[in-house]
């Protein structure tokens, strides 16, 4: 059993924490079960975000009952009640989850938590923190390059309404608390090395009553609507130069390029391809093309033996199956998907590898959106689709997206094979293979970063995107994200 840390360590404020804490812990808990409607809602958005297995530390774990909920393969969490900790000790016995007492702001209290982990919550906690940006620093040395860290509080909006409750006895009266704002917690993750990768907000109705669920669910998740929520959301990832080893500075590359009907395409596309370092590849994917694509792609390889190219036939349909069938058969430590029409220059591969090993972010997404085009590049009703669908999909993602169809897009092997992994939360729904990734991207919380390509016309044959019935694909797909990762 861990032991406790000596009571001198606990500065005036966290005594008068623990005091309430403890003084109250079992009006608390019997007022927990009474807001069962509001702490479930919590604990779905919060495992929506948290993929089970994973290394959680929750502070101001109470009794452990989020923590035991998100299923982690570790688990600690480390509140300042010992009457809370005795408690989740005794329910959660045998579970692969330690429990801490102590100060969570504590370098000491923190030590003995272990770590590195994949997760560290703060759930309606930094309203009682003493200095906030200080515990934020002290995260770091339990932080990987892949650590989030979920923060959930209390509006602001709120604040008279909870005070009330508190006068009329409906709630209890806390200790001392700092009510503070998603801006000013942004800006104490900034001063403490950390990036923001997500914002939200949750809870119009926090009361278990008929249409609560349809105002939380959906009403309360739409655009201006959601400011008024109880809850507010942040994600967060440590500051890449925090790790300045992680990254290689040549990692080897993967490149797909999914070919169908592209004949007359490749041999220029191969002659323009970039070198991207020792032991990287570009893997040619051709799909039941009705030309001859893939007699082009093999006198191409044969052309040039001085080119890492591969040859590979697409055992399904459609460009997802194609690009999912090229990540299997690939070496590389960074996988990219580049469109064999041109559309986006070979030559600006290395941009994008360059912004994913300087830790720009872990999913780079092309952009065609942002400098003028080249020639009919994209039609007009393209083009405007591709803004709605943009504006969509940044909602939906909770991170901007400016360009949902640029099939160029870069992300590591490790990234990758997590996506893979959890895809069973969507399904498989992506004929594309683009938002597959995105949304597996998005609910992983990786951090997505547009990168600025200019879009140049294509040479030969017809597209393979069809603008009214794809239009509607993708807005059935929307809604489908939608379900997944905003209506929680």
């Amino acid at each position: 059993m861990e032991a406790p840390l000596p009571e001198p360590a606990l500065d005036p404020l966290a005594l008068r924490v623990r005091a309430f804490y403890e003084d109250n812990h079992a009006g608390i808990a019997r007022a927990r079960k009474r807001r069962a409607y509001y702490y479930g809602y919590l604990a779905r958005v919060v495992r929506a975000r948290v993929p089970a297995g994973q290394r959680v530390l929750d502070l101001g774990c109470g009794a452990g009952e989020l923590l035991a909920a998100l299923q982690p393969s570790k688990g600690v969490g480390i509140d300042l009640s010992r009457r809370a900790i005795r408690e989740a000790r005794e329910r959660h016995a045998g579970e692969p989850l330690h429990f801490l007492e102590g100060d969570a702001s504590d370098p000491a209290v923190l030590a003995q938590a272990g770590g590195p982990f994949d997760v560290i919550l703060l759930v309606n906690v930094v309203t009682h923190l003493t200095d906030v940006q200080a515990l934020f620093e002290r995260l770091h040395p339990l932080c990987h390059p892949g650590t989030r860290l979920l923060i959930y509080s209390y509006s602001r909006l709120w604040q008279p309404v909870l005070r009330m409750a508190e006068i009329l006895g409906a709630k209890y009266r806390q200790p001392p608390e700092s009510w503070l704002p998603p801006e000013e917690v942004r800006h104490m993750l900034t001063l403490a090395d950390f990036e923001l990768v997500r914002s939200d907000a949750h809870v119009l109705c926090p009361a278990g009553i008929p249409g609560a669920e349809l105002l939380n669910r959906y009403m309360g998740r739409l655009p201006l609507v959601e400011h008024l929520s109880l809850m507010y959301g942040i994600v967060a990832r440590p500051a890449a130069f925090r790790f300045p080893g992680h990254r290689k500075s040549r990692p080897t590359v993967s490149v797909v390029v999914p070919c169908r009907n592209e004949a007359g395409h490749i041999p220029e596309l191969v002659r323009r391809l970039p070198d991207l370092g020792p032991n990287s590849e570009y893997l040619f994917v051709e799909g039941h093309s009705k030309d001859d694509t893939e007699g082009a792609i093999r006198r191409a390889i044969e052309a040039h033996p001085e080119k890492p190219l591969r040859f590979l036939k697409q055992p399904g349909r459609g460009k997802g199956d194609a690009v999912r069938h090229g990540f299997a058969h690939a070496r590389g430590e960074v996988l990219a998907i580049l469109d064999s029409d041109m559309g986006v220059a070979p030559e600006d591969l290395p941009k994008f590898v360059e912004a994913l090993v300087r830790g720009k972010g872990e999913f780079v997404n092309g952009s065609r959106l942002v400098y003028p085009m080249e020639g009919q590049a994209m039609r007009f009703l393209n083009l405007l689709a591709n803004k709605f669908f943009a504006a969509l999909f940044t909602w939906v993602l909770g991170q901007q997206v400016r360009d949902t169809l640029c099939g160029t897009k870069v992300l590591s092997r490790e990234s990758y094979e997590k996506i893979a992994a959890h895809r069973a939360y969507f399904g498989d729904f992506d004929p594309f293979g683009d938002f597959d990734l995105l949304f597996g991207a998005a609910r992983l919380n990786l951090r997505i970063v547009d990168l600025a390509v200019r879009y140049h016309a294509r040479t030969y044959g017809d597209t393979n995107i069809s603008r009214f019935s794809h239009g509607l694909l993708l807005l059935r797909m929307s809604g489908f994200a939608a379900r997944r990762l905003k209506f929680l």
